[in-house]
């Protein structure tokens, strides 16, 4: 019992073997198709043709990640630690909406809830380590690289979801037409192109632009500082893995660690047994 536990453990939480690296790339691709599913889904024209199959779709991706959900609690000591917390409620909210749709009216609204799930990429470019002895600029662009990666992600994230948002304050008679259609015009916004073809008429809208306008003049900074802090880092880093400890969930620590440096527990029960 507690051996398959241990193993299951290690796959999902962990990316340091080829078992656990696979699992990050399948879920990885899982998260993305379903924020594809959902931004098809209100495209009148591609929903009418292809309903069917992004519904089936839409119930293999909600079924894989209930089961996900499921195993993540079983497989630690607290899950109670992992249920109330920051992914864990994530996790929850981007698998509910479809089975709430069976229960409230109107509730496939929810579904967009989804996209919160690309934030899961935060986990999985823990992966991603840079070690080895080299100067400081090459050390800054291999270090920056993941980071930019995960800044150009939340970006999207925050154009899908302001794009959603608008697409349900403005709605088609603003020329909202549907939710690519409205993340266009976030991205729009975002990067202070703004073309004009579309805007907001309600007030709503119009304050919810003006929060995404004043967003963007942050966003654009952000790469640059990204670069120029690792650069001006001069104290090498002290190599990590993704090692997770069943007990209290904490990561990062070092190469060949037996124990938890937060709570004491064995990193690898299994090993030592």
């Amino acid at each position: 019992m507690a051996r398959w536990r241990s193993k299951l453990h290690e796959i999902i939480y962990e990316a340091d073997t080829p078992m656990g690296k696979a699992f990050d790339l399948v879920l990885l691709i899982l998260i993305i198709l379903s924020v594809v599913f959902v931004m098809m889904e209100s495209v009148s024209k591609i929903d009418a043709q292809y309903h069917e199959l992004l519904y089936i779709g839409e119930w293999v991706i909600t079924i894989f990640f209930t089961l996900e959900y499921i195993s993540r609690i079983i497989t630690v000591k607290k899950p109670f630690r992992y249920i109330f917390s920051f992914y864990g409620i994530i996790d929850l909210l981007s698998t509910i909406p479809l089975y709430l749709s069976f229960i409230l009216a109107g509730s496939n609204y929810l579904l967009t809830v989804r996209a919160l799930r690309l934030l899961r990429v935060f986990r999985i470019l823990k992966v991603t380590r840079y070690i080895g002895a080299s100067n400081k600029l090459r050390r800054a662009i291999l270090h920056s690289r993941p980071k930019i990666f995960v800044f150009l992600f939340a970006v999207v994230i925050t154009s899908i979801i302001a794009g959603t948002i608008m697409y349900l304050v403005e709605g088609e008679e603003n020329g909202f037409n549907s939710i690519p259609h409205s993340v266009y015009w976030c991205i729009v916004t975002l990067t202070t192109v703004g073309y004009g073809d579309i805007s907001p008429a309600t007030p709503l809208g119009q304050f919810i632009a003006s929060i995404i306008m004043i967003m963007g003049y942050g966003i654009i900074a952000v790469p640059t500082g990204i670069v120029t802090a690792e650069y001006t880092r001069a104290i090498d880093q002290i190599d990590t893995n993704t090692q997770c400890c069943p007990n209290c969930g904490e990561s990062k620590h070092k190469d060949n660690a037996k124990f938890c440096h937060t709570c004491g527990d064995i990193l690898n029960p299994e090993s030592d047994s």
